[in-house]
């Protein structure tokens, strides 16, 4: 047979393809077939008689033994064996072969030993296997690298400061999930190249070093490690940054304004758990891309800006078209995110452009709900729990109509629910408990979906808490004829006005009358001797 070109990728075939499969392609040279169910065992002296430049077997399964066929394979540029069910140490002589290959994909296996040198020349992705010892040093040319969620280890200024093969083009370094130690070492500079950085996950520690912030990021992670400080000035230079995640680690001090003024584009800002103080700053309300916004598990202080309605990518659907939170790496995503949803901790990835989502939780943020916070109707999940803030819940929060999960409590909210919350068709998590709200829960399938701890540590009544309401249970503080007490109810501020100006009416006709008669003695007098006289006079008119 002289086929040269085989694609059955993304097929879903399933079976066993036996080594008499191949036997009449001698000539192939591209053979794709992905994405299938297909189990290949070859004999370990099997010769393959094809020399093939492409060969793409992800989700075949070809294990548990290495496959050892592939040394033969001498013109080999593009391999990929990813998800193959293979789990064994990678011999030596693989490192050696790969000279010539320009995308190598091994991911997700069970692939073990330690990496001295790749001689890949353009992607190298080793994600999601046990690979150890320090990260290999790799030739200036490669462009994008998945070394995440392994066991590399050490320093990283070996793999970054003693680098003498050229000017590395290195675009995309993603190291999340290993064993990886030390401070991050301040030798940045050559580096130039890089776009998209990911050290989340890892046991770094001392400060963000200033070289760092000169590269001009599109994507920089630093998720869960043991960094200290402030943010360095030097990040201002990145002002095409989209992703900036340092949640997790121990920064201190003021959330910088310039946040705010230098990066237009920015979509995902993670300051979660750290310790930064003082005020949010009403300059990350200039943030329009933003669509997720987490400073929770922080010492802020102050009341939630109002001016968060100018968040305006909060405020429509998410486009699942957009291409600058979807950005691809010959097909892979390049992020994804840990965000807190639904009281759980979820990773988000190729999602992750359609998720929309604000968490100031467990803070020391005071005052009231801002009911501009209703105009983001395109947010999906609400977390303002463990806080002190006062007052009623903002009486449209229903017109948030995309909202799935909304969270405040734990804080001193006082008055009724909302009407309006029953209309939120996607909630599907809510959590109320421990203020200080009073009366009926609003009847609604999606407000009585909810069970009892959803509610727990306030005063209310009605399902699904099962009480029976009492005519004072029903009519709470902030309800008065049917009246809500809150910003909303004009009603009621327009009787309140007008018990106050009776009231002062009299007390200037009063005053007016008596007045005098206390600061004059001859005008008393005059007056009782009037009032005398007239008695006298109606008194002889009725005898």
């Amino acid at each position: 047979m002289n086929l040269e070109y085989m694609n059955i990728a993304y097929n879903l075939l399933e079976g066993a393809v036996s080594e008499g499969f191949f036997s009449s392609l001698k000539r192939l040279r591209v053979f794709k077939a992905s994405q299938n169910k297909l189990k290949f065992e070859a004999n370990s002296n099997w010769i393959p008689p094809f020399q093939c430049q492409t060969i793409e077997l992800s989700y075949w399964f070809l294990g548990p033994k290495f496959p050892t066929w592939i040394q033969f394979q001498k013109d080999l540029s593009t391999l990929d064996i990813s998800s193959a069910g293979i789990a064994d140490v990678v011999p030596s002589w693989f490192w050696n072969f790969t000279s010539k290959m320009v995308s190598l994909n091994i991911s997700h296996n069970q692939l073990e030993g330690e990496i001295p040198f790749l001689s890949v020349h353009k992607l190298v992705d080793l994600r999601s296997n046990r690979f150890s010892g320090p990260l290999p040093r790799i030739l200036p040319d490669v462009a994008t690298l998945f070394f995440s969620n392994n066991s590399f280890s050490g320093s990283l200024s070996s793999f970054l400061c003693n680098y003498k093969l050229g000017e590395p083009k290195l675009f995309l370094l993603q190291l999340e999930t290993n064993l990886l130690s030390g401070e991050i070492p301040d030798c940045w500079l050559p580096w130039q190249s890089i776009r998209v950085l990911n050290m989340g996950n890892n046991n770094l520690t001392g400060k963000i070093p200033d070289s760092l912030g000169y590269l001009g990021f599109m994507f920089l992670n630093l998720r869960n490690n043991k960094l200290t400080g402030e943010l360095p000035l030097t990040l201002q230079n990145n002002s095409d940054l989209f992703m900036l995640d340092i949640g997790e680690n121990q920064f201190n001090g003021y959330i910088p304004k310039w946040i705010g003024k230098t990066f237009p584009n920015l979509v995902i800002l993670s300051l979660r758990s750290n310790s930064f103080n003082g005020h949010i700053p009403d300059e990350l309300c200039e943030l329009s891309s933003l669509q997720i916004l987490d400073l929770g598990v922080n010492n802020l202080s102050g009341e939630i800006p109002t001016c968060f309605q100018n968040l305006t990518a909060m405020a429509t659907k998410p486009n699942d078209t957009d291409a600058v939170i979807d950005y691809f790496v010959d097909g892979e995503f390049i992020r994804n995110e840990l965000l807190v949803m639904k009281g759980r901790v979820r990773e988000y990835s190729t999602i992750l452009s359609l998720v929309t989502t604000m968490d100031l939780s467990n803070n020391n943020l005071i005052g009231n709900i801002p009911k501009e916070l209703t105009n983001l109707a395109g947010l999906q999940s609400l977390n303002l729990s463990g806080n002190s803030l006062r007052g009623n819940m903002p009486f449209h929060i229903g017109d948030i109509k995309m909202l799935e999960s909304l969270d405040v409590s734990r804080n001193h909210l006082s008055g009724s629910i909302p009407e309006s919350l029953s209309n939120l068709n996607f909630l599907s998590h809510l959590n109320l408990s421990y203020n200080d709200l009073r009366g009926r829960i609003p009847s609604s399938t999606q407000l009585q979906s909810f069970d009892k701890f959803s509610y727990v540590g306030n005063q209310l009544c009605g399902p699904p808490i099962n009480e029976n309401c009492s005519k004072k249970a029903e009519t709470p503080q902030n309800v008065v004829n049917g009246s809500h007490g809150n910003e909303e109810s004009e009603g009621w501020l327009e009787k309140y006005m007008i018990y106050v100006s009776v009231a002062v009416g009299f007390l200037v006709g009063f005053w007016g009358v008596l007045g005098p008669l206390f600061l004059s003695e001859s005008w008393a007098l005059a007056y009782f001797a009037t009032v005398e006289a007239i008695g006298g006079k109606l008194s002889s008119w009725r005898t």
